[in-house]
């Protein structure tokens, strides 16, 4: 009988990482960051719960770093098989790795430098990874494209299905046989929103004996494409008025081009002509030349807009370089910023809010899931100030939560997901917050009569 040991996202919305073993066989499901407060982030640099050498695959489900952040670590500790993912995924992935290196030997520089004063007083701090595990990473990673069955292992067949959350996101649909029966694990990753306006639908798998399914909104719906979109255009008719500026902190992929393609299609409508508009993130314009490169895999209609525009329209401009984003912070009104980080824990956005914050005239628009201990998840609750660089910044700007362009799934969204199993499978829902999943828990009871598990760490699953 198959097991799945829960090594991650259990009760939080990050580090997604579970271990499937049967038979002699062992099999990774993501290998992702822990995100949030410092102290559970310092469970990156724990030793794995198993020995990185005996796994004789790693499977992705898509790029972010919640799923992918410690692949380089994996490989550094002694993995060398073959990491499995969709062909859009292995593009993006490498570029968040890299960058993510870098910051990681930024920050173990300043450490040391703060820690010892140059004089070798403290023990070095070594970064999480470096670009070289990055590279000897992506020398693993054998491209897949969906809808299609790959025997990756004697009695292991794999394939991928469109998840609908960003660019090559996939719902693992994973086949094992011993003793001539199958069995089938599923392992939604994160599962998109229906409508969304770059990515296409999911279709649901028909049968499964355990899901991992995801839970990040299972406690709530969000408001529907028409009224987000509506919402959007007032609030920048409400800063034209007032005579301010739009701070969009974005995640690098996936957020970005969504919020981009919007105001590319809404341009006239939106009277967004007078605006100065800025793609202030490195990370998300790698991201967006990428997305560009893979339109195919978009939803048809963005698909078309994507290869006419390339993602550009007439006052949009890319800034690159510290001095040009350095610039922008002179301008006091009629400006939208787009910029990372999606949590507001790092980036040139908090370099903005610094300059911007403190105004009533500002408003902030909030598009994306912001983890508990994050900047972000501050100004969602309505933190009063917060703390950029360890000092305090008061919070006069208008914040605006704008759940309709999540690139997850709501309650309602999970729900018909799952109704579209011929039987209703076992389930076990991960990657949510416990008031998230225990809420999904209870709908699903309700509905469908499942009794869903809510793992914890360390926990076993057999099916």
């Amino acid at each position: 009988m198959p097991d799945v040991f829960i090594h991650g996202a259990a009760g939080t919305v990050t580090g997604s990482c579970f271990l499937l073993e049967f038979e002699d066989k062992r099999i990774l499901l993501d290998c992702g960051l822990v995100q949030g407060r410092p102290a559970e982030e310092a469970r990156n640099r724990e030793p794995f719960p198993f020995e990185p050498d005996s796994l004789d695959a790693v499977i992705l489900s898509h790029a972010h770093l919640d799923h992918s952040g410690l692949l380089p670590r994996l490989v550094n500790a002694g993995f060398d098989g073959p990491i499995y993912t969709h062909y859009a995924s292995r593009d993006i992935v490498e570029v968040l790795l890299e960058d993510a290196a870098w910051l990681n030997t930024r920050e173990a520089d300043f450490q040391n430098r703060r820690n010892g004063n140059g004089n070798g007083d403290e023990e070095a701090v070594e970064p999480l990874y470096t670009v070289e595990d990055v590279r000897a990473c992506m020398g693993l990673i054998k491209p897949l494209d969906y809808d299609r069955s790959y025997d990756i292992l004697p009695n292991v067949r794999l394939r991928l299905q469109d998840a609908g959350h960003i660019l090559g996101s996939a719902v693992v649909c994973l086949d094992t046989r011993s003793g001539g029966a199958w069995k089938r694990l599923i392992h939604t990753g994160d599962l998109g929103q229906k409508g969304s306006a770059l990515m296409p639908d999911w279709v649901s798998p028909e049968s499964a004996d355990l899901v991992l399914m995801e839970s990040t909104y299972g406690d709530r719906c969000h408001r529907s494409r028409q009224e987000t979109e509506f919402e959007i255009k007032q609030i920048i008719q409400s800063a034209a008025n007032g005579r301010g500026n739009i701070l969009i902190p974005a995640f690098a992929v996936g957020r970005t081009q969504e919020v981009l393609y919007l105001l590319g299609k809404h341009y006239n409508d939106w009277g967004l002509k007078g605006w100065q508009i800025f793609l202030d993130a490195p990370l998300g314009i790698r991201a967006t030349e990428i997305h560009a490169r893979h339109d195919r895999y978009l939803r048809p209609e963005a698909a078309a807009w994507v290869r006419q525009t390339r993602f550009r329209f007439p006052n949009l401009r890319i800034t690159e370089t510290p001095e040009q984003s350095i610039a922008i912070n002179r301008i006091q009104s009629g400006a939208i910023i787009i910029a990372g980080s999606g949590m507001c824990s790092g980036g040139r956005i908090r370099h903005h809010f610094k300059h911007q914050i403190g105004r009533s005239a500002t408003q902030i628009i909030i598009a994306g899931f912001q983890a508990e201990g994050t900047t972000g998840r501050q100004l969602v609750d309505g933190a009063p100030s917060i703390k950029l660089w360890g000092e305090d910044y008061r919070v006069n700007a208008q914040v605006h939560t704008v759940g309709g362009i999540s690139a997850h799934a709501d309650r309602e969204g999970l729900c018909e997901w799952l109704d579209g199993f011929t039987l209703p499978p076992q389930v076990a829902l991960i990657h949510g917050e416990d008031s998230a999943r225990e809420a999904l828990a209870a709908t699903l009871k309700e509905r469908f009569s499942i009794d869903a598990a809510l793992p914890r760490l360390g926990d076993v699953l057999s099916y």
